[in-house]
């Protein structure tokens, strides 16, 4: 590498180098590519301190990964079998809650889980994640932020940070919407 192109490089701003600006509202397309390196008014993790969170219960590890559909064009008979999730074992999964854009019913469905899995508390630290570069997860996090959650941290390598690290997984079953009361 030339000198000229090497001091180029190191003039580029993150940016420019894979990092993604924070948007002002959420990630509504390509929602695999560079993520940010932050999360306005939350904590960015990493593998280590996601597994610490993990292991002394500091958090409440939220996955939202989605779940395939079911395709409509099956021809009659065929077997469908929904791909198993692996991931962090005690997480509870809320697929298709971090697309930028949510249904009323898929908002309900997220804002009812976060209230069952904090007991109603705000200030309960909540851990977001996905795979590795992935927005779902930011924007899961960020959602979670507007809607009044205080101690929220987005772990941007998800389940395959989790897995490098040989750290344990599990298989994940949606988890079950229930009515608000």
């Amino acid at each position: 590498m030339s000198w000229l192109r090497a001091a180029f490089l190191v003039a580029l701003p993150a940016a420019a180098m894979g990092a993604e600006p924070e948007p002002e509202g959420y990630r509504l397309d390509a929602y695999r590519g560079a993520v940010p390196k932050t999360l306005a008014g939350g904590t960015v993790v990493d593998t280590a301190t996601a597994y610490q969170l993990w292991e002394s219960g500091g958090a409440a590890f939220v996955d939202v990964l989605p779940q395939a559909p079911k395709p409509d064009n099956l021809p009659a008979g065929t077997l469908w079998r929904d791909k198993p999730r692996h991931s962090i074992p005690g997480a509870i999964w809320l697929p298709n809650t971090g697309y930028g854009d949510l249904a009323d019913v898929t908002l309900d469905y997220f804002l009812n889980a976060l209230a069952q899995v904090t007991d109603d508390d705000p200030a309960h630290p909540l851990l977001f994640f996905c795979l590795e570069e992935c927005w779902m997860s930011w924007n899961a996090a960020k959602r979670a932020l507007a809607e009044g959650y205080t101690t929220v941290y987005w772990y941007p390598d998800g389940t395959d940070g989790w897995a490098f690290e040989n750290y344990p997984l599990e298989q994940l079953h949606p988890f079950p919407i229930s009515d608000p009361q």
